[in-house]
């Protein structure tokens, strides 16, 4: 599989891009940045979206990619997340007040965006690729996946505090590559990471101790304003198997 981190922060600013990963250029992991981190030809090309939850920072593109593709595909994209979080981006985000409901544009029967509900811990068959969603440790509904293709396997947390279940299943998987998780803050607002169910550093160093062993483990999600501090912090958990994502449209072959 060929990860390309579009955008791998938990903040916008020039050089910073909200979440959104893609797979073989195919298969989406949330839409922070989509719109906005590639070219409208390869959005365009863009079959299947996975949304682990309803933030801005991870459905803002949604909007813009219907916008930017609207008419150019002759299909929908097609969304795939559970009822809460589907229900926050039609009430808050596609509501013909925000922005226009492409999930009935141009025709209801024939949408720009398309969703389809998605249940936990039950896999999903998208072409080559089964997914396992996972409830996570953030907003309500907000989930991790496990994406098998072949013979490789990734886990992905995307946004979450300390949490469980994802690593029990992947401590099961005998094929897993690697590991994209999250660090948003700094230790000394631990409190702040801890009330937005974020990690810190020092949490993360914690988490891993619950990750299958050697596996590469991918760290994302810093805050802009903090990346500096953030980047320090995360060399003294001296772990070699950690890369930092510090730097938007990086790419990764498993």
């Amino acid at each position: 599989m060929l990860i390309r981190i579009i955008g791998g922060h938990g903040g916008v600013s020039p050089g910073f891009k909200a979440t959104s990963y893609l797979i073989d250029g195919k298969l989406l992991i949330d839409a922070g940045s989509v719109a906005s981190g590639i070219q409208i030809e390869e959005q365009a090309l863009v079959d299947n979206i996975l949304i682990s939850h309803a933030h801005l920072d991870h459905i803002s593109d949604l909007a813009f990619m219907a916008d930017n593709c609207f008419g150019m595909k002759g299909k929908p994209f097609e969304i795939y997340a559970n009822a809460p979080i589907k229900e926050a981006i039609k009430l808050h985000l596609l509501n013909d007040v925000i922005w226009p409901d492409f999930t009935q544009l141009p025709s209801k029967e024939n949408p720009t965006l398309r969703f389809h509900d998605i249940t936990s811990e039950n896999w999903l068959q998208l072409g080559d690729y089964r997914i396992l969603p996972i409830p996570v440790n953030h907003q309500e509904g907000a989930l991790g996946f496990i994406i098998e293709r072949k013979n490789t396997s990734i886990v992905f947390t995307q946004d979450t505090g300390p949490t469980d279940k994802i690593w029990e299943y992947a401590k099961e998987l005998k094929n897993l590559k690697a590991i994209f998780t999250e660090v948003s803050f700094p230790n000394r607002l631990s409190k702040v990471a801890l009330d937005s169910q974020h990690h810190t550093p020092a949490t993360m160093k914690e988490e891993i101790k619950k990750m299958p062993k050697d596996v590469p483990i991918f760290l994302g999600h810093l805050k802009p304003n903090f990346q500096h501090q953030l980047f320090s912090e995360i060399e003294e958990i001296k772990d070699e198997r950690i890369t930092i994502l510090g730097s938007s449209d990086t790419s990764y072959v498993f």
